[in-house]
């Protein structure tokens, strides 16, 4: 068969440096080049196809001459390594037990786009990209912001720098997972940057500040618009839901060329963080730290017209007054409050379950319009849509998980809060996007009762009842193999009692984040090898370690003089 390597070569220190990935449903190829200057170069590939009887993998190699007075189009010969066979196949081809793996994200910076709409470090980002994919990475994820998109004025839409970044990924390869993206940047875990909502948004909330989250000191949060006004005309005539809406119409319109091809992925975002909760723990300004239960946020006078009538329709009138002023402040621990408390605590009242079945129930009303209207809009044009939840795993292991209730999930030792959502975004075909899989419970400090193992194994049992897509993130930056290792054992769901269920995996993983430190070079080896396993999927698990990182080398191999280039090319400035 003829190789035709032209068009994938580029030049470091003058040897030449060949990449060439292909993968379909049918077939993978992995091509690792070895640079012998000053003009030759060494290409191994190695396919995995799939037919009707089975798998095959077959090893090439060839010797190539890459100065210019050669043409690099080379006849190369084939032969058959080993053959699996045994197992049924499906009508598509595939053996009943094969097993499709776990395609690998990863987060672009939060400034991947500059505040005059332009694509940020350009020359940087296109060999970073270039590494990515050389290592096997399947895309990258992308937040687009509503205020600088529509920052100016209502309906005017500036797409300049997403529109040269996403043509940039689709151009090397990479899918594009883009995240519609309706809060503020600046004020949570991981924020780099500063980025308002909309102006005229902004200027709507100084007016009516009511607009903006309430806490029950009066304390307003702008990182998200309340989502008790959702409906109501306050964005100079228009709902937030209306905003929204017409903002995801227009990202559709101007991307429809991309969209079911590059762009495989809407996130749309419905709070803080991108995140489906209320902004119940901000960092910014110190106002909540790590392990706190935060605070309730239904203290906008949106919010409690709704508790009112909610009230009312109880025929208890007077629960509809106000939030619980029993349940502490930010920083304090459960056994610090009379509602949160184990013992006779006000979340296991009457009054405390008619509050907590409001408060979730409106956020879960949120969820259902937003992703109402995102089915509308992108179902039809090849995109998968998904939402993120957060993953709260500190005082996991209390009675009355606080820190969950604050945020909207009303998930307690006796309540399942997970299980709502997941059947709701089953109703839309809406993939569940959560985080903290990397974590351990016992890498967390064990007065805070922190179990994100047991909330991942939750999440997952939810999904699968609910018989909806999981995917998953890291919370937190991780580079080394203690975390990798339980990022695969999460995305495989071998995971307590999930283990063992056939084939299921989580149907995607997004790798928080793309960075200077990913570059470094023990972190990219650890990375490469992570996202080869993460391909394997469940048949890596049975596997011997050894060959399977052998055979993650060659990913190594073949990005390292990208990363080397792209270290130039920052200098370390992301």
């Amino acid at each position: 068969m003829a190789l035709n390597v032209a068009h994938r070569t580029g030049t470091l220190h003058g040897s030449q440096l060949i990449v060439e990935t292909v993968a379909s449903a049918a077939y993978e190829t992995i091509t690792s080049v070895f640079l012998k200057p000053p003009n030759q170069v060494t290409i191994n590939c190695r396919d995995r196809r799939i037919d009707g009887g089975g798998s095959r993998t077959i090893t090439r190699q060839a010797h190539v001459d890459t100065s210019p007075a050669v043409v690099a189009e080379v006849e190369v010969e084939e032969s058959m390594v080993h053959q699996e066979g045994g197992g049924s196949s499906n009508k598509d081809g595939r053996k009943n037990n094969h097993h499709n793996g776990v395609p690998v994200f990863v987060m672009m910076p939060l400034d991947s786009v500059t505040p005059s709409n332009a694509m940020n470090r350009k020359k940087a980002m296109g060999m970073s990209l270039q590494a990515l994919k050389s290592a096997g990475v399947e895309g990258i994820m992308v937040d687009v912001w509503w205020g600088l998109v529509e920052g100016d004025a209502p309906r005017i839409y500036n797409w300049g720098g997403y529109s040269e970044l996403m043509e940039m990924a689709g151009g090397i390869g990479l899918k594009v997972q883009a995240v519609m993206s309706f809060h503020q940047c600046g004020g949570n875990v991981g924020d780099s940057c500063n980025i308002s909502l909309p102006k005229w948004v902004v200027e709507e909330m100084n007016n009516d500040q009511d607009l903006a989250y309430t806490d029950q000191w009066g304390r307003r949060n702008f990182e998200y618009l309340s989502l008790g006004s959702d409906t109501l005309p306050v964005l100079e005539g228009r709902s937030p839901l209306q905003c929204y809406t017409e903002f995801m119409v227009a990202f559709r319109d101007n991307f429809q060329h991309l969209i079911g091809d590059t762009i495989v992925e809407i996130q749309v975002g419905m709070g803080p963080a991108g995140e489906l909760r209320y902004p119940s723990y901000p960092e910014q300004d110190g106002t909540w730290k790590f392990p706190g239960i935060g605070a309730f946020q239904c203290y906008d006078k949106y919010m409690l017209n709704s508790l009112k009538a909610a009230a009312e329709a109880a025929e208890k009138s007077t629960w509809g007054n106000s939030g619980p002023t029993d349940a502490g402040q930010y920083n304090n621990w459960p056994e610090d409050t009379q509602f949160f408390r184990k013992e006779n605590g006000g979340w296991n009242t009457p009054y405390g379950e008619f509050f907590l079945n409001w408060y979730s129930q409106m956020l879960l009303d949120h969820g259902e319009r937003i992703l109402s209207s995102t089915a509308s809009i992108f179902n039809s044009v090849g995109a998968k849509i998904s939402a993120k939840v957060a993953g709260i795993h500190w005082h996991y292991d209390t009675q009355s998980h606080a820190p969950e209730l604050t945020a909207g999930y009303y998930n307690t030792r006796t309540h399942d809060g997970y299980l709502p959502i997941a059947r709701m975004f089953a109703r839309h075909n809406v993939v569940f996007n959560f985080t903290c899989i990397e974590m351990r419970d016992h890498e967390q400090p064990s007065e805070a009762l922190c179990a994100p193992e047991k909330l991942v194994r939750q999440v997952a049992l939810a999904t699968k009842g609910a018989k909806v897509a999981l995917a998953g993130e890291n919370a937190l930056p991780r580079y080394d193999e203690y975390a990798h290792e339980q990022i695969l054992q999460s995305s495989l769901l071998n995971i307590g009692e999930i283990g063992g269920h056939g084939d299921r995996e989580m149907c995607a993983f997004t790798y928080l984040r793309m960075n200077p430190t990913l570059f470094e070079t023990e972190n990219w080896r650890r990375f490469a090898g992570l996202v080869k396993k993460m391909k394997e999927g469940k048949s890596s698990v049975d596997r011997c370690k050894e060959q399977m990182e052998r055979e993650a080398e060659h990913f190594v191999h073949i990005s390292e003089p990208l990363v080397l280039q792209e270290a130039v090319a920052t200098a370390c400035v992301f």
